[in-house]
């Protein structure tokens, strides 16, 4: 037996480098193992095993819009997104990008669904491979002065027109933009598409680092912790030190009216 005579943490050491196949072969024989910790080991590995087809599951799924398109002809599909509608300062941030055709990156998803570490590395490996990306700021004094889902639709048209490479067709996030590009507007659009889910870590990674450099001349804020958004913190900031060059007056002056209407 291939674990006869090791201990558990031999079997451990063995199982940590061992990949998802291995790790199927593996689980019967661990499972014949008498050991309570072996037996825990086992579990992990069926957890790990689970998670692992589930990635690549959704690897499939999320593919298909740009497999659909690439049949149709279209080569430099861009999948456009935005991040930072919702906070009471800052810019609304959006990218565009282009995949290769044989771009593989198993377990890419929407930036929401990622941690901090997992969007970093994605971001990395995006900007690294893609055949064109291009982030687009619309800050808050035009966000007041356009409203946001203008702010949203104009940042969107200049990152498509930033791309390096023009798109012959774009997937965008439940937004229609005026592009003179053929484009689809899908709903959850980043669960759905390997493109768009790119654009949505490439802006929030984006967007994050911005906040978190501004921070910088407004430690008070705390804007590293919450990106501007209405956090206890952030309202309590605001209580005291009354609103900087970079929140949205709009934002601000509805959220007082809504907590007033609350009260």
């Amino acid at each position: 037996m291939l674990f006869d005579g090791l201990t558990i943490t031999e079997i451990k050491q063995k199982i940590s480098s061992a990949t998802s196949v291995e790790l199927e072969g593996y689980i019967p024989l661990l499972e014949t193992d008498s050991r309570a910790g072996v037996q825990r080991l086992a579990d992990q590995c069926k957890r790990k095993v689970a998670e692992e087809h589930r990635k690549l599951l959704h690897w499939e799924t999320i593919n298909q819009e740009e497999k659909r398109l690439r049949e149709k002809g279209f080569l430099h599909i861009a999948g456009v997104d935005e991040v930072g509608r919702g906070p009471l300062a800052g810019p609304v941030v959006t990218a565009a990008v282009i995949l290769p055709a044989g771009f593989e990156c198993i377990g890419i998803n929407d930036s929401k669904q990622l941690k901090k570490e997992e969007r970093e590395a994605f971001a990395k490996i995006i900007k690294e491979q893609a055949i064109s990306h291009s982030i687009a700021f619309v800050d808050a004094r035009d966000i007041d002065r356009l409203n946001i889902y203008q702010a949203t639709l104009l940042a969107m048209k200049q990152a498509v027109e930033s791309c390096s490479t023009p798109p012959d067709y774009c997937l965008i996030d439940a937004m229609n933009p005026s592009i003179s590009i053929p484009y689809e507007s899908l709903i959850k659009g980043d669960a759905k598409s390997v493109s768009i889910a790119a654009a949505s870590i490439l802006a929030k990674v984006t967007r994050d680092q911005w906040m978190t450099e501004i921070a910088q001349l407004y430690p008070q804020y705390g804007f590293e912790n919450h990106m501007g958004y209405a956090t206890p913190e952030h309202q309590e900031a605001l209580r005291k030190y009354g609103p900087t060059p970079i929140h949205r007056q709009t934002f601000i002056k509805a959220f007082i009216n809504e907590k007033r209407e609350a009260d």
